[in-house]
């Protein structure tokens, strides 16, 4: 017996370190302490992962219970059944639509004559006998719009994935093209600009930052309309 209480045996030396190297536990070094908790704070990082994976994958709110041979079944209600099928209808229907827009700008991709975006604004000439209209050249009202010429008319979009046009025009109806001053918007880079008259006295005013586009509708414009070009007209007005 020891020097312990009755019944407990007391070894002095059990606890103390051990000077022989031979059959002793490798000491564990200061980097195994310091990596122990960044492995244990990544291990269960995984697993919070996983769980919230498989949440996304797990139908919330269904119940569950085991049916024969112990394999589990889902259970749902009358009402999420239909719910379930309400959601599928719209994703159906959703489907459609994006075919549909897709079609459509494919289609005025290959048939259009010319199609892109513009920035744009209307302007209305004064009536006989109006005052003539105050000058706003300097109010910032140019929206981004999808303009496609096809066929005999020119049709704008506010998006090109859009299925109906916002407006549209009759090449007929255009009586004028030409230049305008080129603008600066605030942030951005420089824009050119034109303009396209309608006998009917509305004016739509069209900028890009591509020079190479303004020309290529005004060319398109002038030739599909029979319109002559700007230094036709001055000198035209001026010699009349």
């Amino acid at each position: 017996m020891g020097d312990g209480p009755r019944g407990i045996q007391v070894f002095p030396d059990h606890f103390a370190a051990s000077t022989s190297a031979s059959g002793s536990q490798p000491s564990q070094t200061s980097s195994d302490t310091d990596f122990r908790p960044h492995g244990h704070r990544l291990a269960r990082r995984k697993l919070k992962n996983a769980v919230s994976i498989l949440h996304l994958l797990t139908l919330r709110g269904l119940y569950r219970e085991s049916g024969e041979n112990g394999q589990e079944k889902v259970v749902l209600s009358a009402a999420e059944v239909k719910s379930l099928r309400s959601e599928l209808a719209a994703l159906d229907e959703r489907e459609s639509h994006c075919k549909a827009q897709l079609e459509h700008v494919n289609e005025i991709l290959q048939s259009a004559r010319l199609s892109g975006y513009l920035l744009l604004r209307t302007r209305w000439a004064a009536l006989p006998g109006e005052p003539p209209p105050v000058d706003d050249a300097e109010v910032d009202d140019w929206l981004p719009r999808f303009v496609v010429l096809h066929g005999s008319c020119i049709y704008l979009y506010m998006m090109a994935t859009d299925l109906s046009p916002q407006d549209s025009t009759r090449l007929s109806d255009i009586v004028e093209v030409g230049h305008l001053p080129c603008i600066t918007r605030e942030y951005e880079e420089t824009q050119h600009c034109f303009y396209i008259l309608t006998r009917q006295g509305l004016r739509y005013e069209c900028a890009s930052h591509s020079k190479i586009q303004v020309n290529s509708w005004l060319t398109a414009l002038r030739t599909d309309c029979q319109l002559v070009s700007d230094s036709k007209n001055l000198n035209h007005l001026r010699n009349g």
